[in-house]
């Protein structure tokens, strides 16, 4: 048995039946035993590959988006470029190349990464040099223009689940059964922050919430209100969540969230409604991420990369882009909101 799931045994038979939220925080966050405070999850050698270790044309594509939405709104000469959850710091690297060549960009730019991870944090310093500053939480930012871009962060956040009953919601709770770890149900009671959700809901059917995120998507959008800036909030999910999404990877392969808690790493879709609704400012429509990048110019970036590669290089760069892109992969599954000021051009590839 692993150190993680003895634990969580000892404490559901000290405390009782824990939610999923508990459940995801203990497994992902704790200080000694936590997936993400033990480890690097990325690349070929970990359990899963984000965008930016794909091709660097995301992180490209990400970067010329955001250096235009700040020139857009006039070039303000001193801004936060933020990134929460960089993972390696691969995005942020691919965006400050690519943003180089912009007039003043560098030079007004004050780069934040909010890392929770000792590990990560020791990657990102690495690869990125000691010019960003790292903080712990998103209220830590500066009250300036702020450009930001979360790409798979809010999917990590804990998330609690609720089945609808007859006349009420009943929570998905993480048990005991012997020795191993088991989902069942609490009492079946009235919710008020689930009662708009009885009108899309049949009996059954499980609901999912993410308490953190609504005070998250707020840090960022009351400072874009109100100093100017833009977000790009990219990740898998939909405008309203349904269903139960709670998923683990291992090794690259999917696996029973209960399997190896603390050995595999845990998410669930982002309900993008809620963070549009939350956040404060503005939003452009919710944008598949194959549909963004082509309108950033994707296509034409991946064919100029090509004319330079042959060989297995050249498959493996047609196949990146087709990942990122195309409808069957990562280009229906993962979304784009935009957050902006009211009264403000949205950012590219994204509309109002």
């Amino acid at each position: 048995m692993s150190d993680m799931k003895d634990h969580l045994i000892r404490r559901i038979r000290s405390s009782g039946p824990m939610t999923v939220a508990e459940f995801m925080t203990e497994a992902l966050l704790h200080p000694t035993l936590g997936y993400y405070t033990t480890r690097d999850p990325l690349g070929a050698t970990g359990d899963f590959t984000t965008a930016p270790e794909i091709s660097q044309m995301f992180g490209e594509m990400i970067g010329l988006a955001l250096a235009q939405a700040w020139m857009d709104q006039g070039a303000p000469n001193q801004f936060t470029l933020a990134e929460p959850g960089p993972g390696r710091g691969t995005l942020m690297a691919d965006i400050l190349r690519a943003t180089r060549g912009v007039p003043g960009f560098h030079a007004a730019m004050q780069l934040c990464l909010i890392e929770a991870s000792p590990a990560l944090r020791e990657k990102q310093r690495a690869l990125l040099g000691d010019g960003a500053t790292w903080l712990d939480t998103l209220d830590q930012l500066p009250d300036q223009p702020l450009f930001l871009v979360a790409n798979e962060f809010f999917d990590a956040l804990p998330i609690r689940q609720f089945q609808r009953g007859a006349d009420g919601w009943q929570e998905r709770l993480i048990g005991l059964r012997g020795e191993e770890l088991t989902i069942g149900l609490g009492p079946e009671q009235p919710r008020a922050d689930l009662e708009h959700r009885l009108a899309d809901t049949v009996e059954s059917q499980i609901v999912e919430i993410c308490p953190p995120a609504p005070a998250l998507v707020q840090s960022i959008g009351s400072r874009i209100a109100e100093f100017g800036g833009a977000a790009l909030i990219i990740d898998y999910g939909d405008w309203r969540a349904r269903g139960d999404t709670l998923q683990a990877v291992r090794n690259h392969e999917p696996i029973d969230p209960l399997a190896a808690p603390g050995a595999s790493d845990l998410t669930a879709h982002v309900d993008f409604e809620v963070l549009a609704n939350q956040a404060g400012c503005a939003h452009a429509q919710l944008t598949p991420q194959g549909v963004f990048l082509e309108r950033l110019g994707i296509t034409a970036r991946a064919q100029a990369l090509a004319a330079r590669l042959q060989g297995d290089a050249l498959t493996a760069h047609i196949a990146a882009h087709r990942r990122l892109t195309h409808p069957e992969e990562m280009g229906n599954l993962f979304k784009v909101l935009a957050l902006f000021p009211e009264g403000a051009t949205p950012p590219p590839g994204c509309d109002p």
